[in-house]
């Protein structure tokens, strides 16, 4: 059952316009707070953003992008390690081209690029925040939460995209949603059904070997 969902999760970038019931987004959240925590402390908080206050985030987040106004926040290694530049290359190559866009086409990729920050459409839309007292051992926490989401959402037939480039604007996303300055922006997250036809979603990303990331020490 595990083995099925980890290998069936999809970043998916196209939803339905089918409403999530509540009832169920609570299921998948109280299931994601099942993940193990340092002496239980369980940092983090999902703020669903709703309404007037979704639009006025995702038109704010889209003009910085177009703006270059990206605060200070980075998420990728520097200098990057040419395995892991392998990687991210073969993961847009595998995006763009099942969406049949060109490498030369800097237009229609800065408009796919554009829809993180509506949250790919998704009926529901998730900020997820961390207090910024914490350490390296609170995001490790929050991440297998945030995981422990995806694969609930998974086990009852709804898909995720976890959406990274959300945090590159923290002070925007604070200030938009009226958050505290404690609150450290860890990600974003849509959440909805997918939609099964779309070429967003045919896009196929492959993971390391074993060898790659396992040793063993004697």
């Amino acid at each position: 059952m595990l083995t099925r969902l980890v290998t069936e999760r999809q970043s998916v970038r196209t939803y339905l316009p089918k409403p999530v019931p509540d009832a169920l987004l609570a299921q998948v959240l109280t299931d994601a707070r099942r993940a193990p925590s340092s002496s239980n402390l369980q940092p983090g908080s999902f703020l669903s953003v709703e309404g007037e206050a979704r639009k006025r985030l995702s038109s704010a987040l889209t003009d910085a992008w177009r703006n270059d106004q990206r605060e200070d926040y980075a998420y990728f290694p520097q200098p990057w390690p040419m395995a892991m530049r392998r990687r991210q290359v073969a993961a847009a190559q595998a995006l763009y081209g099942a969406l049949g866009i060109a490498r030369e086409d800097q237009s229609a990729r800065d408009a796919q690029f554009a829809r993180n920050f509506q949250f790919f459409d998704a009926p529901v839309a998730l900020v997820v925040t961390l207090h910024r007292d914490f350490g390296g051992a609170g995001h490790m926490d929050l991440g297998m939460a945030v995981y422990g989401l995806m694969l609930a959402a998974q086990s009852h037939g709804l898909a995720t995209c976890a959406i990274g480039a959300i945090a590159s604007y923290p002070d925007l996303v604070r200030s938009s949603l009226q958050l505290d300055a404690h609150c450290a922006i860890a990600c974003g997250l849509a959440l909805g059904y997918a939609d099964p036809g779309a070429p967003a979603n045919q896009a196929e990303t492959t993971r390391c070997k074993l060898d790659d990331y396992f040793r063993v020490i004697a």
